[in-house]
């Protein structure tokens, strides 16, 4: 009797496999290299305000991408994660422009990030309306209320102090100081969801709800939890948004959700829930940055840059499609040909002589 126990197929592979075989490493060497080819046929793109303004870019984007990372691999969407940016900046300009200061401003905002976080994670979780419709529905919601609150103007006096903190640098270097928060959330989510049990039963939520559910896990909480934790940290993003601009407005950071969620899909989650890796999400939020960086260096108009990104991400989608569709189809075939009666491995041996 063989001892030899069962493993999954994906464990049967070698480790290098395992780790280089991945749409994950895909993205990765992609990003690495687009910017080679950059640094070599970029003009000024190895600048030290290059770094420095792609970063800043791409922050809001790496901020919202990690609970947006979490909340797609349950197998849901939140597309009111910019209308909650623009409502937080808001609220932060109307507050310091009635005498608040801007850290206590900043936390109101912050609070009212999680409640419009927890609204969705209440909808979705409890009431069980499907995310899609509920977050559209709250995205029209938080941005009409956002522009309810200021109109068509803007708040621009914002103590300098605080501009300077979010356009500042690290020592000499041309890393943004932003980078830190977002560092230090980025290992907050990778343990939350590589390394802890609730990041487990997210992945299962992902693949199964109802089983999910019968093995242990509090899907609506859990779902719950995440929702609030999109609307806090998009809220955050908000208030580094408005600092860095100096501008608080209701129509700040339109249409950065799909920008955000572009990203997610394009570093590998499965838009079906189940699958994706932080580190791909942030391949993909850097190679999205790294593209419109250089095509903007290089004279290209938005509109070109947005098209040939929109076709990177559908490559990327279809080709998940399909090699998923292979991985299916090759196994079949192959056993279809063992074991077809025809074949040479199912025929019985000749007997000698004859």
């Amino acid at each position: 009797m063989s001892t030899t126990g069962r493993v999954y197929a994906e464990y049967s592979q070698p480790l290098w496999k395992r780790l280089l075989m991945t749409r994950e490493a895909a993205v990765i060497a992609l990003t690495l290299a687009v910017i080679a080819y950059s640094l070599v046929n970029v003009q000024n793109f190895d600048g030290p305000l290059t770094l420095k303004f792609l970063l800043q870019d791409i922050a809001p984007i790496l901020l919202i991408a990690l609970p947006m990372t979490l909340i797609i691999v349950t197998g849901e969407i939140d597309l009111s994660v910019a209308s909650i940016v623009g409502l937080s900046s808001v609220v932060l300009g109307v507050l310091h422009q009635g005498g608040m200061p801007v850290p206590l401003a900043g936390l109101v905002a912050l609070v009212v990030g999680a409640v419009c976080g927890m609204l969705n994670g209440f909808l979705i979780a409890y009431v069980g309306l499907p995310s899609l419709a509920v977050t559209i529905g709250t995205l029209a919601l938080f941005r009409g209320v956002a522009v309810g609150l200021l109109g068509t103007t803007a708040v621009t006096e914002f103590t300098e102090r605080w501009t300077d903190l979010a356009t500042g640098t690290i020592g000499e270097t041309s890393i943004p100081l932003v980078m830190i928060p977002f560092a230090l959330l980025a290992v907050a989510f990778s343990l939350l969801l590589h390394f802890s049990t609730f990041g487990r039963g997210v992945y299962d939520i992902g693949l199964n709800s109802e089983a999910a559910h019968f093995t242990g896990v509090d899907v609506a909480r859990t779902k719950f939890v995440l929702l609030t934790l999109s609307g806090v940290v998009s809220a955050f993003a908000g208030i580094y948004f408005t600092l860095r601009f100096g501008s608080a407005r209701g129509d700040n950071a339109t249409g950065l959700e799909l920008q955000v969620i572009a990203a997610v899909l394009l570093g590998g989650v499965s838009i079906f829930g189940g699958r994706g890796r932080l580190h791909g999400v942030l391949s993909g939020v850097v190679l999205i940055g790294v593209i419109a960086s250089a095509l903007r260096l290089e004279g290209v108009t938005v509109n070109v840059t947005n098209i040939i990104i929109g076709l990177l991400l559908i490559a990327s989608v279809v080709s998940g499609g399909l090699l998923a569709w292979l991985s299916r189809r090759l196994p079949r075939q192959a056993s279809r040909a063992s074991t077809d009666p025809g074949s040479t491995s199912t025929r019985p041996a000749a007997r000698a002589g004859v």
